[in-house]
């Protein structure tokens, strides 16, 4: 089978090509591959930049299998992947320590004023302490989420500090009840009482703007939001709102709505982008507001579990072998 591989960089490249020395490699998106290359693909090993919709997935007429190096998928049209018969296939549990991780690091970084900090260093050295005076995250309630892999970790980690912790999810875990003492409650009751949200669920058609200009109004005055789950989660007027208003003392973002906006300005003229363009360049001016390039996932460790598993499910379909439920999405 032809086999290719986007969004690769050289260390990626070396090792995919000891286990297929004849796949085919390009640093580029999917979808900005010519259209003699697409045509030949039959399973594409893919990254998050890669969008898959109807017409790119059309032009590839040998594809019959997807294997996104990703825990999210929202970059493929799955519903018309199973219309046509393709396989996706993802990779959910590489990351669930190194984001959980990364989340921490967001919060204490947005709590200290690490932003502000840094630039005032490396700026000025006009140091003033009382401009830079941060927040204790002892005693703060911390709303979680999304309590899945991701949210789970966050609040194993967070249990060895002295905070109270809120969870909201669909499904609860009891677990977590009585091990972390976590309270479940609804959306409406974390908002409200929250110093500090983080969220950890997937992009859905539910969970799109689940932070949004109607919600962000009844947030707890001073809180801090992180998000390392996607951008859309949380509606960019929201957030400038928020801000705005003083409703929001800081928001720490490993994801932001339409960031592919802040990687590639090309994506600026494509349609609905102007708004969100403006929005995105306006947040990076802010002292409170840390955001950093959907790179919460990026340690050597899970880089190289990506590099397994994605090779891993790449052999089972070569051999025609079943690959486990969990990692089948379409």
């Amino acid at each position: 089978m032809n086999i290719y591989f986007t969004e690769v960089k050289e260390k990626e490249r070396k090792i995919f090509k000891k286990y297929f020395p004849q796949a085919k490699f390009s640093e580029k998106e999917l979808n900005k591959l010519k259209k003699e290359e697409l045509e030949e693909i039959e399973i594409a090993c893919v990254f998050i930049y890669s969008k898959i919709n109807k017409e790119l997935i059309d032009k590839m007429k040998n594809l019959k299998a997807i294997v996104t190096r990703s825990a999210g998928y929202n970059h493929i049209d799955r519903e018309y992947c199973k219309k046509k018969g393709i396989k996706v296939y993802n990779v959910p549990d590489y990351g669930d320590e190194t984001v959980a991780e990364f989340t921490l690091l967001l919060i204490f970084s947005v709590l200290r004023k690490m932003k502000k900090i840094m630039h005032e260093m490396w700026f000025s050295r006009n140091i003033n302490h009382e401009e830079l005076e941060g927040e204790d995250l002892q005693g703060k309630t911390v709303g979680i989420i999304g309590t899945g892999r991701i949210g789970s970790k966050v609040i194993k980690l967070l249990s060895s500090f002295d905070v109270k912790i809120l969870a909201y999810d669909v499904y609860q875990k009891e677990d977590l009840i009585e091990k972390y003492n976590v309270k479940y409650v609804d959306l409406e009751e974390l908002i409200k009482n929250s110093d500090v949200v983080t969220l950890h669920v997937p992009l859905l058609p539910s969970t799109r703007h689940l932070i949004n200009k109607k919600n962000i109004k009844k947030f707890k005055r001073g809180v801090y939001i992180i998000n390392t789950s996607r951008g859309e989660v949380v509606e960019n007027e929201a957030l400038l709102y928020g801000l705005n208003e003083g409703i929001l003392s800081g928001a720490a973002l490993d994801v932001i709505e339409s960031e592919h906006i802040l990687i590639d300005d090309q994506d600026i003229f494509k349609e609905h982008s102007y708004k969100n363009a403006l929005i995105n360049h306006m947040l990076l001016k802010y002292d409170n507001v840390i955001i950093t390039p959907h790179i919460a996932y990026n340690t050597s460790q899970a880089l190289m579990r990506i590099i397994e598993k994605s090779a891993e499910h790449i052999k089972k379909i070569l051999k025609k072998e079943p690959i486990d439920k969990r990692y089948n999405v379409a």
